[in-house]
């Protein structure tokens, strides 16, 4: 009696027919997006948690919201939306936040502002207020296959850029008094980087949502930077990180019924407190 009750709740909670859900078309471009996004994600978190701007990723993509739901407000593509108030919020902390003791302060007063405005813009449109839980908390099973072109073209144009751009961009995040000495332009560099970020948010918004994108931008960063020993071997393991936490979390989701947002922030939670603990042990 009792095991054909646990059958039935296990029954109940776990979907019989989810490898046939993986093979469906919705399913397959979410697990394309994933590819993308943790490539984008995996290099330019490690320059976050190398410039100590874990603060600004998680900022930018509440900057984002009033274009988002702006967007909806007059029928133009939330994606696009989001991205012009993510680039231009980052364009105004890179400019008015040159130098670290300054940056907080400049993205808090930004994102006060954008939350209070894109609030402002969910009430004046029904449409804007029912697109804000897919805002809020990501939508990755309904990505189109124009959003993957986009994706695809936008980390063609990031992986270009990091490439003119890295050792100095990498100079001045390890240590930028010293690279400002040696003559690096680190205003020029903390502007780029911050339109790299806002690009990289945009896009990752889509799988987890404005509230959890510190989940693929950082927690995957930190944890690859306790393991890894290099800068680049640690931007690989926050690649394989955040792809392990999407696809897993699109599994999950498939199996379960939870929230494929949920399940990523959770895998990839889980993954840094397993890095911790190595760490603390290698220590």
């Amino acid at each position: 009696m009792m095991h054909a009750q646990t059958l039935t709740l296990a029954t109940q909670w776990f979907d019989p027919g989810w490898r046939s859900v993986l093979g469906t078309p919705f399913m397959r471009n979410a697990a394309l997006a994933g590819i993308l996004i943790s490539l984008a994600a995996g290099f330019i978190g490690y320059f976050v948690i190398a410039r100590n701007s874990s603060f600004a990723a998680h900022a930018l993509a509440h900057i984002g919201l009033p274009g988002a739901t702006g967007a909806v407000l007059i029928g133009a593509p939330v994606s696009l939306g989001l991205g012009l108030f993510a680039m231009a919020g980052g364009l105004i902390i890179g400019a008015l936040g040159r130098k670290a003791s300054k940056r907080g302060i400049a993205t808090g007063t930004i994102l006060a502002f954008a939350m209070g405005l894109g609030l402002f813009f969910s009430r004046l449109s029904a449409s804007a207020s029912q697109q804000m839980q897919a805002i809020l908390f990501g939508s990755i099973l309904s990505i189109t296959d124009s959003q993957l072109l986009g994706y695809l073209i936008f980390d063609i144009v990031l992986f270009v850029v990091l490439g003119l751009v890295y050792h100095p961009l990498l100079f001045s995040s390890v240590d930028e008094q010293v690279a400002r000495a040696k003559g690096v332009p680190t205003g020029l560099m903390g502007i780029v980087f911050m339109l790299m970020l806002a690009g990289t948010v945009t896009i990752s918004v889509q799988a987890v949502g404005t509230l959890l994108i510190f989940a693929l931008v950082v927690t995957p960063a930190a944890s690859a930077n306790t393991l890894a020993r290099s800068p680049l071997s640690a931007m690989v393991w926050s690649c394989v990180i955040c792809l392990i936490s999407i696809w897993g979390g699109l599994v999950l989701s498939a199996m379960l019924p939870t929230p494929p947002s949920f399940a990523i922030v959770t895998i990839a939670t889980l993954i840094w407190a397993v890095s911790q603990l190595i760490g603390r042990r290698q220590a």
